[in-house]
Parts: C-alpha cells; sequence; structure tokens
C-alpha cells in the first residue's frame, strides 16, 4: 500500500515540528508526510496582506513541489481555520479533511456565547505582551481546565513572533468570508477532533455548526483534553488510528 500523502498545518502558536512529532513517530512509515509552518511566519512580521489564503496558497505551493494532484490535508487551531479555506477554494485538491480544533469555522449561525468570546478576544490587543498569551490561552478552555506551565528557561527565538501572528489570525476571523456553500458542497470525508475540556463556545459551537454543513462528517471527543494538551500530542497513537481509519475511507472513496 503507498503511504498517505498528507499536509498538516500547525495552530498560531507551536511550529509544525514540535506540533506533530509525536503524531507522525505514531504514523510512521504509513505516511508521506509534510508538517508545514504556516507562511506567517516565514519573515520576521506578517506578509503584507496575510489572510487564510495565504496559508491555503502555500500549502498548494507544497504539494505542487511534490507533484501531488490530490492529498489530505489536517489542520489544528489556526491551520485547521487555514484548512477549511482551502476546503473551500479547492476542494478538487483534497481527498480528505481533518480538523483538530480549528480556532474559526466561518461566520454563520453563531450562539449568543460564542458571540461574547470573540468580543472578549477582541479585547486582548489591548493587554501588554506579559498578559496576552495568558489570557489568550484562558478563553479557549473550560474554567477547570488546567493550562501547562511555561517551559523553564528563557522563550524559544519563534516565540517573539506569535503576538502579531496571533492579532494576524484574530483579524482574518473579523474579515474573511468562508462560503458555506462551498464548504457544505464537500463530500469527502471530514474528521472533527475535540477536546472534551476545551471551550464549549468555542470548540462545541464550532463543532456543531461544522455537522450541519459537512454532508461526510465525523466528530471524536477526548474528554480529559483541551486546546494547549491536545489529543494528537498528548495521545498520539488513538490519534493515528483515527486518521489511518478516516484515511482509508477517502481513498476508497476516491477510488470508486
Amino acid at each position: 500500500m503507498e503511504p498517505y500523502r498528507v499536509i498538516l498545518l500547525p495552530g498560531s502558536v507551536l511550529p509544525a515540528g514540535p506540533a506533530y512529532g509525536a503524531l507522525l513517530g505514531a504514523l510512521g512509515e504509513s505516511v508521506d508526510a509534510v508538517a508545514k509552518d504556516l507562511e506567517l511566519y516565514r519573515d520576521d512580521a506578517p506578509p503584507p496582506g496575510w489572510s487564510l489564503d495565504t496559508e491555503g496558497d502555500g500549502v498548494l505551493r507544497e504539494a505542487d513541489a511534490r507533484g501531488w494532484d490530490a492529498f489530505h490535508l489536517l489542520g489544528y487551531s489556526g491551520g485547521g481555520a487555514a484548512a477549511l479555506a482551502l476546503t473551500a477554494r479547492h476542494p478538487e485538491r483534497l481527498l480528505s479533511l481533518a480538523l483538530l480544533e480549528p480556532a474559526w469555522a466561518g461566520a454563520w449561525d453563531w450562539s449568543p456565547e460564542h458571540t461574547r468570546l470573540w468580543h472578549r478576544y477582541g479585547e486582548l490587543a489591548a493587554l501588554p505582551p506579559e498578559q496576552f498569551m495568558a489570557s489568550f490561552m484562558r478563553l479557549q478552555v473550560k474554567p477547570d481546565a488546567v493550562l501547562p506551565p511555561p517551559p523553564p528557561g528563557p522563550p524559544p527565538p519563534w516565540m517573539a513572533k506569535r503576538p502579531a501572528g496571533i492579532s494576524a489570525f484574530l483579524h482574518a476571523f473579523e474579515t474573511y468570508d468562508l462560503d458555506r456553500s462551498r464548504l457544505a458542497a464537500f463530500e469527502k470525508p471530514v474528521l472533527f477532533v475535540l477536546g472534551g475540556m476545551s471551550s464549549p463556545d468555542e470548540q462545541g459551537d464550532n463543532a456543531a455548526r461544522l455537522s450541519r454543513v459537512f454532508a461526510d462528517y465525523r466528530l471524536e471527543v477526548f474528554p480529559g483534553r483541551h486546546h494547549f494538551d491536545p489529543p494528537h500530542r498528548a495521545e498520539p497513537e488513538r490519534v493515528a488510528a483515527l486518521l489511518r481509519t478516516h484515511w482509508d475511507r477517502a481513498e476508497a472513496q476516491a477510488l470508486s
């Protein structure tokens, strides 16, 4: 059996290598995978005019360079939002879509709680940098979720880019027009992996709304996990097994 061709997009904080190292180790030789860093962080500051489409264009360049006409796409957090945008624009290039708690999933049918949460995200811009990340993380989990402590020692050099990058994502979520009708026309398998300790006003809302959009949609919940203790890092073997089943079904569908 040929390895699955997969491109994985990380979130707005960890680079792709540490974000997906455990998962790729669990998948082993079954994948021909690219853990692709975000275009957002290619330089010291976000590129002029950056949008979710900038990330999608980068994914397609990577696939074209490898000669992949079609591939499986997986995205976590901000990378999940970019994966949704690419799915709407170029569904013909994807064999399947896997969403690991996408940070944003369109602007339609928001619950009042989801709307209030996004107003709180908008208030983060006024915080000093030393408070920004802690507040950003706390909004994304349930009140009783335990967040991981900062790693010991000085922050890695790439961390200096993250506040501006997160702000760019938040701005994109306010302005991007994610086409629900084009997502609804996507008939290939979609897997949504959700941590049960993540904010129900955000990820629970995203999962429920997308279940009413995609024709072939599966939700898998990991009760004790959350956005900063995500299943693909905390339980990579289980997530790898889910993905193999997901990709097998997608490839069988593509051949039928």
